[in-house]
């Protein structure tokens, strides 16, 4: 029986798509943009986490109600302003990832596209 198994080391190499592509410098620049993204998510929550413990602490000093829900719309605001910019940040950083993603299919396109002489 382990006369039929066959194991790719016994097949000859079959060359596909991915053989074809050069990626060697663009590849290089992913793993950066990976990092990137990666830091951003990062900084974005540390800074979040930074900024909760300043109104947990006035929050817990209040004494009444008015003044509770005071603190609470003023955190809910700037919570919201630091969102909405960390996100336009990492939207743009998501961007420059796929930009460079894609630069090596489009350096194959331009290879295989015929030119008017």
């Amino acid at each position: 029986m382990s006369d039929q198994i066959r194991t790719d080391q016994n097949l000859p190499h079959q060359p596909n798509g991915n053989d074809q592509l050069n990626t060697g410098a663009s590849s290089n620049a992913l793993p950066g943009g990976f990092l990137a993204i990666a830091s951003a998510y990062g900084d974005y929550t540390k800074k979040s986490l930074e900024d909760t413990k300043p109104f947990v602490e006035k929050l817990s000093g209040v004494k009444s109600l008015d003044k509770a829900i005071e603190v609470q719309a003023d955190f809910a605001k700037a919570t919201y302003d630091t969102f909405v910019a960390e996100s336009q940040k990492i939207g743009l950083l998501y961007g420059d990832l796929a930009k460079q993603s894609y630069k090596p299919f489009a350096e194959l396109v331009a290879k295989m596209t015929p030119t008017n002489r």
